[in-house]
């Protein structure tokens, strides 16, 4: 059985639409075009309505109403110069014809826009001219009470300063901007900076020390040379790995490479491969790990590395060194990361590099604390504390 006509559901009516986001696209310029039309047609209609008190003046009335209106066009871009002749328009009416009751707001409008969009040096100009277009416009009126000219300047100075003080907090926020957009740049360049120093570089390093060896050992012991030959392929390969993922970073960002899955970076539980490594190049790496080290967060598990290597890297290029120990031990709510080798020592002159330096500001970061110098009973001994939140 069908339903009754008057059962049938009523489709509901469409949501109504707002014009807001059409509005906003609307440029500015349009906008100010605009209100200056609106004055021109408002002052257009005030002088022709009053004709009989303009005594044959209608022209000149209409020809300076406009001037004070159509500037208002170009409020935003030409400000002071927009101002200047609506002023100047508004004080000859005032002089030579009837005033108009509805100049006074259309140059109230350009004051405030000479405060807002204006530089600086060009916004400063708008009291002074706000004052002498006030005279000339009382001037013209003859007006005997005092109290009204004040109370019209003090008006028109508070407009002023509104759009002012608006133009400089805009300019403010602007320059904040711009400071954190630098220092973010900054940081960030530093960050990859400071990855491609400890990875690439320290590879280099282990794939030179091991092509020494290689060439050393090349008629004597060719079964040692393949080894190391075979350590020097992987060592590159590992190298170009993290080349990639660094690259990675400059070419997508950050964020966008961890939506992708990048590969993960090395962490505390990869030094025994690291000691393995540098062991293929002749370089005797003992490792002491405590094992509550290795449930540090992410962010200390990554640094830890990062120093380990950083150390190793010195090590293989500048101690000279035979044997090197690695202690990292996590105690007291502080993670300690020791490496001391049996090398040269510091040498006269010593002043941190740029792999030091890196080292300081990663665990800066951090907020911990790093120490490096003459080891015990010598070489050099390099000793990091980072607090495990």
């Amino acid at each position: 059985m069908s339903s009754p006509p008057y059962a049938r559901a009523i489709p509901a009516a469409p949501p109504p639409r707002w014009p807001l986001p059409a509005l906003r696209a609307v440029p500015a310029d349009r906008w100010d075009a605009a209100l200056a039309g609106v004055f021109l047609l408002v002052t257009a209609v005030e002088r022709i309505g009053a004709a009989d008190r303009l005594h044959g003046g209608l022209p000149l009335a209409l020809a300076l109403g406009a001037a004070v209106a159509v500037p208002l066009a170009v409020r935003r871009t030409r400000p002071l110069a927009g101002y200047l002749v609506g002023a100047a328009a508004l004080s000859a009416e005032s002089l030579f014809v009837l005033p108009s009751p509805v100049s006074p707001y259309a140059d109230l409008v350009g004051l405030y826009s000479l405060g807002l969009y204006a530089p600086r040096r060009h916004a400063w100009l708008g009291p002074f001219a706000a004052l002498l277009g006030m005279a000339a416009y009382f001037a013209g009126l003859g007006h005997a009470y005092p109290a009204i000219p004040a109370g019209v300047l003090f008006l028109w100075l508070l407009a002023w300063a509104v759009g002012y003080g608006a133009a400089r907090r805009a300019e403010q926020r602007e320059s904040d901007r711009l400071l954190l957009h630098r220092e973010v740049v900054a940081e960030e360049r530093a960050r990859l900076a400071r990855e491609l120093h400890d990875s690439v570089g320290h590879t280099l390093n282990v794939v030179l020390v091991q092509a020494g060896a290689a060439r050393r050992l090349l008629d004597r012991e060719p079964e040692r040379t393949r080894e190391l030959l075979h350590g020097m392929e992987n060592t590159g390969r590992e190298a170009l790995d993290d080349l990639d993922r660094v690259l990675g970073l400059l070419r997508r960002g950050a964020r966008e490479q961890d939506a992708q899955g990048a590969a993960p970076q090395p962490g505390i539980a990869d030094l025994e491969r690291l000691a393995e490594r540098l062991g293929r190049a002749g370089l005797r790496v003992r490792t002491r790990i405590d094992p509550a080290a290795r449930r540090v967060p992410r962010s200390l598990d990554v640094s830890a590395y990062r120093i380990v290597q950083e150390a190793l890297t010195n090590t293989v290029k500048h101690a000279g060194a035979r044997t090197v120990g690695v202690t990292v031990r996590c105690a007291a709510g502080r993670l300690t990361v020791e490496v001391c080798d049996d090398g040269r020592g510091v040498p006269a002159g010593y002043a941190p590099g740029r792999g030091l330096l890196g080292v300081a500001e990663r665990v800066s970061v951090l907020g911990g604390r790093v120490e490096h110098g003459p080891g015990e009973p010598g070489g050099f001994r390099l000793r990091a504390e980072l607090p495990v939140p």
